[in-house]
């Protein structure tokens, strides 16, 4: 569902955000060229997912030189993306992201992972892998010419996208997203 909300917003709504803030469910809310996007937080089977691709990804990305790390901020104070997961070189690390080496999203259904094409391009993000644990399908896109094509494996690390899929340990198919 979309809500508009007008501009001022009314106080109601400025006091659902500072609920939002004080409680931290605001955590995985982002801003989009301006416009504010409610998140909800993960459920079950993109938390799980979400854990196995740590314990995989962490050693990979210190083969490679790279940090491994959860969600982080992609962008700047006023135009932000809050990857599930991103490798990154060290000397990139900073509060507010400029680009990653990879980008993980986990997609839940009726999120909006997909439309993020754009934004990760424009901040020169190397690949994107999409993890859908109800398809139980993994895309893994690398930047080509400023869009996204698919392939097989990392040119960032040493994992093929069959390899991950195999890893996943999937959740059962009758858990939430």
């Amino acid at each position: 569902m979309r809500t508009l909300v007008s501009d001022p917003p009314p106080p109601e709504f400025e006091a659902l955000l500072e609920r939002r803030r004080r409680s931290g469910a605001d955590r995985f809310d982002e801003v989009w060229e301006g416009v504010l996007h409610l998140m909800p937080a993960p459920g079950a089977a993109h938390r799980r997912i979400d854990r196995r691709l740590a314990e995989l990804l962490r050693p990979l990305a210190a083969d490679a030189g790279l940090v491994s790390d959860g969600e982080f901020n992609l962008g700047s104070q006023e135009d932000y993306r809050i990857p599930d997961r991103g490798l990154y070189r060290p000397e990139d690390e900073a509060d507010w992201q400029k680009t990653a080496s990879l980008v993980v999203e986990i997609v839940s259904p009726g999120d909006e992972s997909w439309e993020k094409l754009s934004f990760h391009a424009a901040h020169e993000v190397d690949e994107l892998v999409f993890i859908d644990p109800q398809k139980r399908t993994v895309h893994w896109l690398v930047l080509d010419d400023g869009g996204y094509r698919e392939v097989e494996g990392s040119r960032v690390i040493t994992l093929a996208r069959a390899d991950l899929r195999e890893q996943l340990g999937w959740p059962p198919a009758a858990e939430g997203p």
